[in-house]
């Protein structure tokens, strides 16, 4: 065990958090972090996954990235994503996995910690043009527990795979429960 993974653990035990340890990762696949309602989201996310000796890379919005925090975010394994117009990030996040032996990308699928009609699609598209599995992760709030609850493969059918992703987030929290956007994909 790292230095890193044991000092997350500590902060995550001493906070009264329980680790999720879910079943083996693969070592190519989208990773979700749902429900997505506050800022703290990406540090607790980051710390649960680091409890687990995960370092995933990241998307987030490029204002994220400005100015000094530019460097520590991309030095965390972000990756900025303009969501103001259409840039290729599916195709540009499926190629980079493909070119990779490790590739977890972690994202929000609600795209923001707002209430939301519904998920983005990207993480979707995302995992079948990449052809791995998804990975839901979660921090929740209600119950103090993080980590991952299972590894999905998609199947194309968007209904089926929203249905089962949903009832694995059924009774998790967000910090914000009311921010908690409902688990289905906006067309």
């Amino acid at each position: 065990m790292s230095l890193s993974q044991f000092l997350a653990r500590r902060v995550l035990a001493i906070s009264g958090w329980k680790l999720l340890d879910g079943p083996p990762l693969p070592a190519k696949a989208v990773l979700l972090g749902y429900p997505h309602t506050s800022n703290w989201d990406l540090v607790m996310t980051l710390l649960g996954l680091s409890a687990l000796g995960i370092t995933p890379r990241w998307a987030g919005k490029d204002t994220m990235f400005r100015g000094w925090r530019g460097p520590i975010m991309r030095s965390l394994g972000g990756i900025p994503v303009n969501r103001r117009e259409p840039t290729g990030f599916v195709g540009r996040m499926a190629s980079e996995i493909a070119a990779h032996d490790d590739f977890l990308l972690a994202i929000a699928p609600e795209g923001t910690r707002a209430l939301a009609p519904g998920w983005k699609s990207g993480f979707y598209r995302i995992a079948l043009a990449a052809r791995v599995p998804v990975v839901a992760a979660v921090a929740d709030y209600g119950r103090k527990r993080i980590g991952i609850l299972a590894v999905l493969t998609m199947t194309g059918d968007e209904d089926a795979d929203m249905a089962e992703i949903a009832t694995l987030y059924d009774d998790c929290e967000g910090l914000r429960p009311a921010e908690k956007s409902p688990v289905r994909l906006v067309k």
